[in-house]
């Protein structure tokens, strides 16, 4: 049956790009929608590029300092205090620690302004699990696997797909296959099920989280070296439904398209994931109304005033001592502190680090833009077929689909808002970045809620503000030739006093990565200053 004009024509911009998306109205949709934009820090952002700060007016010593508050300079912060030690402090650019994994709220509901979920942890993310047991997501052991508390898992259902029409649990397509997809797609499934048993000699994972744990056979090393659409074409996997699902999934967890992608790691999201658990939820998600956001708030909460906020760190260099000075703006105050440490933990994206030292950043490090916008709506999203789902995606939208960020509310009724995600990854990420900053948010505004719209018709009448959030450079990308051989070259090059945390040095923007990188520059400073501790790693 031939599609109704005005919804071909909407699917069509959609689907050919950001770059060439119009501003369109639905019919009865004529009345601009309002509400707010937000993202990093830019003008901040900007002043660190341009150096534009004063020169220091006072000294402080401490004896670690963290300069950056996302994910992994959290942990790195709640990895000292748990070795015992409490003689550092946390500075964090923005005004809220938490990086790409905060959180807002507004009248109806909180919800994340990033990541927004993770998943139940490996076996071997020992660390994770030790901090998520204090954290009171695990609440007991049986037969020597942890128990998560039920309320903190995705509750039923936690995924649905729009396709033809019609909403489907998963999301993968059931329906209307040739026989060329569902031979493709039976064939994808059994080698990323190979791939997720596979052992090395030592009995390490083929693919692990975090990826230091990973298995290093030759072959497996090599997959890093093509990207995962070369990867499947060598398979002679052309289903258009495969991949299209894959492309999804790329775009997903790295904001890049698998042309783009890294086959190690496109296999990686299919094959890395092996939940941990004692009653059989090692396929579930832990989730909350705002997201990740809901974890780094807690461990913020654990280092209380150890962290400083608007502090923005902009000259590291080593002194004569064998430690290091930071010199450091302080927003608010308008003025310059120089820190005196015996170690520093800088928690930031190797682009800034490189700018703090005076280096010039690796090239290799590209980083992929995002557009969120939460979407306060009066009503439940409702549709044909499937009932609503926490993580609601279309086949036909260039979007990522929406999350509800009340689904974990024991009533759904009413009011909600729906997390709204698009990945621009069909540009180069500078243009991207230039067309986030560009375009006006109300031709923003229109375009999430002509998404939305072509998703959910009977949301029409029923959408209220639309919260704009931009990340210019929301994570690193895994393109081909950077989790083996550009990220441990990062790795190699770190020397005291200067220990760097952050997902970049795992090249893959994931939670259990940066929690792993803290820790890890977080036990080598302490080591450093001769502070006794038994490792997490």
């Amino acid at each position: 049956m031939k599609a109704d004009p005005i919804v071909q024509n909407r699917r069509a911009v959609l689907k050919g790009g950001m770059a060439a998306a119009t501003a369109l109205a639905l019919p009865g949709c004529e009345t601009s929608t309002s509400g707010s934009s937000g993202g990093a820090d830019m003008t901040l952002g900007h002043r660190l590029r341009d150096g534009a700060f004063p020169e220091p007016e006072r000294e402080a010593h401490v004896p670690i300092l963290i300069a950056g508050g996302g994910v992994a300079g959290l942990t790195a912060g709640w990895r000292l205090r748990e070795a015992g030690y409490d003689d550092f402090r946390l500075i964090e650019l923005e005004q809220q620690p938490g990086g790409n994994a905060r959180g807002g709220r507004n009248a109806v509901s909180a919800y994340p302004l990033g990541a927004h979920y993770l998943p139940i942890p490996n076996e071997e993310a020992r660390g994770l699990r030790h901090m998520l047991r204090q954290l009171g997501m695990i609440v007991g052991d049986r037969d020597g696997r942890p128990v998560y508390d039920p309320l903190q898992l995705c509750a039923d259902l936690q995924e649905r797909l729009l396709w033809q029409g019609k909403w489907q649990e998963g999301l993968v397509p059931k329906t209307g296959l040739s026989a060329k997809d569902r031979a493709d797609l039976a064939a994808f499934d059994r080698a990323m099920a190979d791939f997720s048993r596979r052992r090395d000699a030592q009995g390490r994972p083929a693919f692990a989280i975090p990826i230091a744990y990973s298995a290093q056979d030759a072959d497996l090393i090599a997959l890093d070296r093509i990207s995962f659409a070369q990867w499947l074409d060598r398979q002679g996997w052309t289903s258009p439904v495969l991949r299209a699902h894959v492309r999804y999934a790329c775009r997903d967890d790295y904001g890049t398209e698998p042309a783009e992608v890294s086959a190690w790691a496109g296999i990686h999201y299919f094959a890395g994931r092996r939940g941990f658990t004692a009653d059989g939820t090692g396929d579930n998600e832990l989730t909350w109304p705002e997201g990740n956001g809901r974890l780094t708030r807690l461990i913020a909460d654990r280092l209380g005033d150890r962290v400083l906020t608007g502090q923005i760190a902009f000259r590291a260099r080593p002194d004569d001592a064998g430690g290091a000075t930071v010199d450091v703006f302080d927003a608010a105050r308008g003025t310059s502190i120089r820190y005196r440490a015996d170690a520093v933990i800088l928690a930031m994206p190797h682009f800034i680090a490189s700018r703090l030292l005076g280096e010039k950043a690796d090239a290799a490090h590209s980083y992929a833009p995002w557009l969120i916008a939460n979407v306060t709506v009066d009503r439940a999203p409702a549709g044909k077929g499937s009932v609503l789902a926490w993580d609601n995606v279309s086949a036909s939208s260039a979007s990522l689909g929406y999350v509800v960020a009340t689904h974990q509310n024991a009533s759904r009724e009413g009011p909600t808002v729906l997390t709204w995600y698009m990945a621009l990854s069909d540009m180069p990420p500078a243009n991207a970045r230039r067309l986030l900053v560009e375009r006006s948010d109300a031709d923003w505004r229109r375009l999430v809620r002509d998404d939305l719209l072509a998703m959910n018709p009977d949301l029409d009448g029923g959408i209220g503000s639309i919260d704009l959030w931009k990340w210019g450079h929301a994570m690193i990308r895994p393109t081909p030739g950077f989790l083996w051989q550009v990220a441990p070259s990062q790795r190699a090059a770190i020397r005291a006093p200067f220990f760097r945390a952050h997902s970049d040095l795992s090249g893959l923007s994931l939670f259990e990565e940066a929690h792993y990188q803290g820790m890890a520059a977080a036990e080598a400073a302490l080591s450093a200053i001769g502070h006794a501790h038994e490792t997490l790693l």
